[in-house]
């Protein structure tokens, strides 16, 4: 028999008195069945919703009355014991919530009954919202194009901006949601995709390109922006902004009095999307930077209002003195477009400086303020008001009130004494980095750096040994330690003490810490050997560790090669006896394993080296030596820059042992050991490797520098000494080589840099000239190179070879063009 439409109340009612624990409601027996019936129960319950819930054309459903008592029995049996039961009731209870909420099933009831039965409900409700909110965040950063679409954004953006201009109580106390609606707002308002182009379409094209469409949707989402953000409705925005968000609160107020060193990391170092303010803060710059011509004048509006209704001697804790410091707050973060609309010189003189003299308590609050202003506005600081600015900053930093000295801390490059004390006193990690920060600045910045040594000394060792374990704050101390150095200059040994054992660890790369300290302790170790008037026999015993470092990578080549180059200038003829196999591993390893920018750092310390040791060195490196020849020999550099360079400096080198030490080279070249070398690179030669060499002398000099030049002529025209027919062959471009270098003068001494010379900071900054530096001069000042004379060689040499070929010569000199052998005349003084 089939059942009618008003039979649907008393199946609903069956349905439901089925599902209840209740024996005396079970529509079945008694026996343990009676589960697996509810069950059954609530599964029919479940799959009539759709069709029986509502009115339809074939059925009248239910009415609204059983529809109210089913739904507070349905409530009634929230609290069932059997899983799978409640899920079939959770799914059932949602359905009907789908047709009926809000308005037949009002919202406060259901809710209410949810949140009683279930306590954290509302926990629950408010990290679904949250979770939404950032799924949606996700979105437009991932699906931009997509999520502009005019049924989409409108909605979500016109939601996000009456949350946050007028949000409702349960919402206000509901600080998550509010960030996350500004973060929505904030994305939005920056998304590069939804700028309008300012390029047109460019016609006549047969379709529309992807780009264009991406250009077109741009254009139509910047046109709904526009209309969904007037100018009355940014200005509300900003105005909210600064006058609800950006004032301090008072728990906020509770919390500075407790704890102001935790409070300003609270406010002001942690993520900007974790707090209320901070992201209403970078929310109000984004929408400023949209919108600088409109809210340029209402910021400076809101500030004059603020600034008039609270005068510089008002110290109680007002609404007038909170708003003015968010006022304060809000002129610091758009400084760069303030400027045009407001005189620093007057507001100093006329507010902020009258507000820093005033040492009440309260006025911590705007204190702090001031010093964030003083460091947003230091453009504007000019020569007139510089020495106040000054001097209030340094009462700043006598400050009480540790948040205020926190705020300041990174400003004011001046004062150690008032820095140790603040190191001291502060307790959280990160001040201690910051004030670490301030004083390696100060170190930086202070020329007179002598009277304070001794006490930063103590005060280095000090944080040193607190800071075991804590590997950022020993980078800042290994940083202001890299600057104490520089400092001191030739003064330095006097730091040696704490100086070289920290130095010694920071190298070790059995540290525990070596991952993260390595960087900066190689350039400590840089500037120390920079800088010190002679060597130490400590630092002496620390080479081997940088042949460690480049065994385990090349991550630091380059300024591993400047301290190889330190050592060598510094340490001398000891340095070479002592570490003359781990110098010889070191270029071996590095030669041949690296690209050729790793070359180019590595090869003016080669060339140092021999300068300074033109006998002992190349037997020494012969086998990097081996390495530069196949470089030179090889191919492939014919379009490639990095390739030239690297083989007209190897090349130079070459050229500098031929010069500084004849016979090697000849041995060297000979060396079967070469050869064979060679053959196994792919490289054929029809001459001797020698002869190879002279052809790529004439063929790099248009790549060298001055130095090289003249190196390549005084090892060209040592060839012309040489007792082989090959010699007159090349004559003719061997003399032409060297006249061009003779005429195109060699003067030129500051020409040859160092690898080291454009990282040391001490030169930009105007200080003394490192001593590694001076004595690196004073090599290059004795370089038998730059004393020899190209002239005289050439024409000496040149007789020599007229004598040992005779004939030949003569014949070989007439077939050179009459205006090259003219300037070969003139080039050598010859009548």
């Amino acid at each position: 028999m089939a059942l009618s439409s008003s039979d649907l109340p008393a199946i609903y009612g069956l349905l439901t008195n089925s599902m209840s624990g209740d024996e005396r409601e079970v529509i079945m027996s008694k026996d343990v069945a009676s589960q697996d019936v509810r069950l059954m129960a609530s599964v029919y319950f479940k799959n009539s919703i759709s069709r029986y819930w509502r009115s339809r054309r074939d059925s009248l459903g239910i009415s609204n009355e059983e529809k109210m008592h089913l739904r507070q029995k349905l409530l009634s049996h929230l609290r069932e014991e059997n899983d799978q039961i409640a899920k079939m009731l959770a799914v059932l209870i949602s359905k009907i919530a789908r047709f009926d909420y809000p308005k037949e099933w009002y919202a406060p009831s259901l809710i209410t009954v949810l949140m009683v039965i279930y306590p954290k409900f509302w926990d629950f409700v408010k990290r679904a919202c949250s979770k939404l909110m950032k799924v949606l965040i996700s979105i437009q950063g991932r699906h931009p194009y997509s999520f502009g679409d005019n049924c989409v954004l409108p909605p979500i953006m016109e939601f996000c901006l009456s949350t946050i201009t007028d949000p409702k109580p349960e919402v206000m106390s509901y600080e998550e949601f509010l960030i996350q609606c500004m973060i929505t707002v904030k994305s939005i308002l920056e998304c590069k995709d939804y700028k309008p182009s300012l390029t047109g379409r460019v016609m006549d094209e047969s379709r529309v390109s992807l780009e264009q469409m991406k250009k077109n949707i741009s254009n139509a989402v910047g046109s709904l922006l526009a209309s969904l953000m007037p100018g009355d409705r940014i200005v509300l925005l900003c105005n909210v902004l600064i006058r609800r968000y950006f004032v301090l609160t008072a728990s906020d107020l509770e919390e500075w009095y407790q704890n102001p060193e935790s409070f300003h990391h609270e406010q002001d170092m942690i993520q900007w999307t974790e707090k209320l303010r901070p992201c209403a803060e970078a929310l109000y710059i984004v929408l400023f930077e949209n919108h600088s011509q409109l809210l340029g004048p209402v910021v400076v509006s809101i500030l004059q209002e603020a600034m008039n209704g609270c005068p510089t001697s008002v110290t109680e804790i007002t609404p007038a003195l909170l708003l003015k410091d968010a006022a304060y707050g809000a002129a610091a973060y758009v400084y760069y477009e303030l400027s045009n609309y407001l005189s620093f010189k007057d507001w100093f003189n006329g507010a902020l400086s009258l507000e820093l003299s005033n040492d009440h308590p309260n006025m911590r609050i705007i204190h702090r303020k001031v010093a964030l202003i003083l460091g947003q506005w230091v453009s504007e600081i000019k020569d007139d008001i510089k020495r106040p600015v000054y001097c209030a900053l340094i009462k700043l930093l006598q400050e009480k009130d540790l948040s205020v000295r926190r705020e300041f801390s990174d400003l004011l490059p001046i004062c150690f004494n008032l820095s140790f004390k603040l190191v001291e006193d502060v307790q959280e990690f990160d001040s201690k980095v910051q004030v670490l920060n301030l004083i390696s600045v100060l170190v930086g910045h202070e020329n007179e750096i002598i009277p304070f040594t001794n006490r930063l000394v103590e005060f280095f060792q000090l944080v040193w040994e607190e800071s075991v374990g804590e590997s950022l704050l020993q980078i800042q101390l290994l940083i202001a330690l890299r600057n104490f150095v520089i400092a001191l200059g030739d003064q330095s040994p006097i730091s040696y003490t704490m100086l070289l054992p920290i130095l010694q660890k920071g190298i070790d790369i059995n540290s525990p810490d070596e991952l993260n300290l390595l960087e900066d302790s190689m350039q400590l170790w840089e500037a120390t050997i920079s800088h010190a008037p002679s060597m130490a026999p400590q630092l002496l015993s620390y080479f081997p560790c940088l042949l460690e470092i480049m065994e385990r990578s090349f991550d630091h080549l380059q300024v591993a090669a400047n301290i190889i180059e330190g050592y060598i200038i510094l340490g001398g003829s000891e340095f070479l006896s002592m570490h003359a196999s781990t110098i010889s591993k070191l270029l071996n390893l590095v030669v041949g394993n690296v690209n050729d920018r790793g070359l180019l750092s590595i090869l003016p310390v080669i060339d140092i080296l021999i300068q300074c040791f033109p006998a002992e060195v190349p037997p020494l490196i012969s086998s990097t030596l081996e390495k530069l020849i196949v470089i030179c020999l090889s191919g492939g550099d014919d379009r490639d820059p990095s390739k030239t360079a690297v083989k007209a400096s190897s090349a130079a080198i070459l050229a500098r042992i031929l010069v500084m030490n004849t016979n090697y080279v000849a041995q060297l070249t000979s060396n079967p050991s070469l050869i064979l070398t060679l053959q196994n690179a792919g490289v054929h030669m029809e001459e001797t490797v020698l002869l190879c060499l002279v052809d790529l002398w004439l063929d790099k000099v248009d790549n060298a520098s001055s130095t090289q030049r003249k190196t390549f002529g005084l090892a060209l025209s040592i060839i012309l000494t040489l007792r082989l027919p090959q010699v007159l062959d090349k004559l003719d471009q061997i003399l032409s080589v060297c006249t061009s270098v003779i005429m195109g003068g060699t003067d030129d001494l500051n020409e040859e840099e160092s690898s080291s010379d454009n990282l040391d900071p001490s030169r930009a900054n105007g200080d003394a000239i490192p001593s590694k530096e001076l004595r690196r001069r004073q090599i290059k000042f004795s370089d038998p190179v730059n004393q020899l004379s190209l002239e005289t060689s050439v024409r000496d040499n040149l007789q020599t070879c007229a004598s040992i070929h005779g004939e030949s010569f003569n014949s070989a000199i007439s077939r050179m063009h009459p205006s090259a052998f003219a300037q070969l005349k003139q080039a050598l003084k010859m009548p």
